[in-house]
């Protein structure tokens, strides 16, 4: 019974990783077709790769999505530290329930409304839409995964280094940025890690708040998909997967090594 059991698990595993990663498996494959039908394979070729440096369209947009995603991601980590500490450290004041609520909205919130909404703010507001009503709005629905992250990671942290900290003659602002940030810089790069993986791969909330001279690269691959994939699109969409897959190793690696030095600094402070 066990190993029949066994055997349904390992059947289901790879049939679910199978659902989940053979689709982007062949998208790779087949951006290095030669041939320009996507679902012809005619031998390997490096050619679209060639046009896609070539196309200034797709690299305007890829552009424009990083810049959108780095300025969105790192004022997302900083708001999203700040209210996951407030509603961490400041358990009793005014109005918590609805700054939480307010915090955590973007999470259930559908995108479709979120977008709608912010584009009524925006017209309401006379703002010419751009560059700049884009980062705002991936501000608005990132800052609140950032301070999930945040906040589970706060409320594990042991308050008494900060309490010797203070002891010791340090004020709140340098106790904060010599002892609880390092502590939980782990933490704060996941969340800054996953709001920029969000932003990249954003497509509804931009195609609201976008305007001229500020089209993302999910909106321009969905625009030319909707005329056919091309294997220009599989290529870029091969670059996309390779940076997301990079920046995740990187902050993986990061973030381990931080909290391998954090446990010895604790072992070594044990010690003395």
């Amino acid at each position: 019974m066990a190993g029949h059991w066994g055997r349904f698990n390992v059947v289901s595993l790879v049939f679910g990783f199978a659902f989940l990663y053979l689709p982007i498996v062949l998208l790779v494959i087949y951006s290095f077709n030669e041939s320009q039908l996507v679902t012809v394979w005619a031998g390997f070729s490096t050619r679209w790769y060639v046009a896609l440096f070539s196309n200034q369209g797709l690299l305007d947009a890829a552009w424009v999505t990083v810049r959108v995603a780095f300025l969105s991601a790192t004022t997302a980590t900083v708001l999203g530290t700040l209210a996951a500490l407030a509603l961490t450290r400041y358990t009793r004041f005014r109005g918590r329930v609805l700054f939480s609520g307010m915090v955590f909205a973007p999470l259930v919130m559908p995108e479709v409304i979120t977008g709608l909404s912010l584009l009524l703010l925006f017209v309401a507001m006379n703002l010419d839409r751009g560059f700049m009503t884009v980062t705002i709005a991936h501000i608005t629905f990132s800052m609140c995964f950032v301070a999930v992250v945040v906040q589970s990671r706060l409320i594990t942290f042991d308050r008494s280094l900060e309490e010797a900290a203070l002891d010791l003659g340090a004020t709140p602002v340098r106790a904060f940025f010599q002892v609880t940030l390092p502590v939980i810089m782990p933490a704060v790069l996941a969340g800054w890690m996953l709001a920029f993986t969000l932003s990249l791969d954003d497509l509804v909330i931009a195609s609201f708040t976008s305007g001229p001279g500020a089209t993302t690269l999910p909106m321009k691959i969905y625009s030319q998909v909707r005329l056919g994939v091309t294997p220009e699109i599989n290529a870029v969409s091969t670059i996309l997967i390779a940076v997301v897959s990079v920046g995740v190793i990187v902050a993986s690696l990061v973030t381990k090594r931080a909290e391998v030095q954090r446990r010895r600094d604790e072992q070594m402070a044990a010690r003395g």
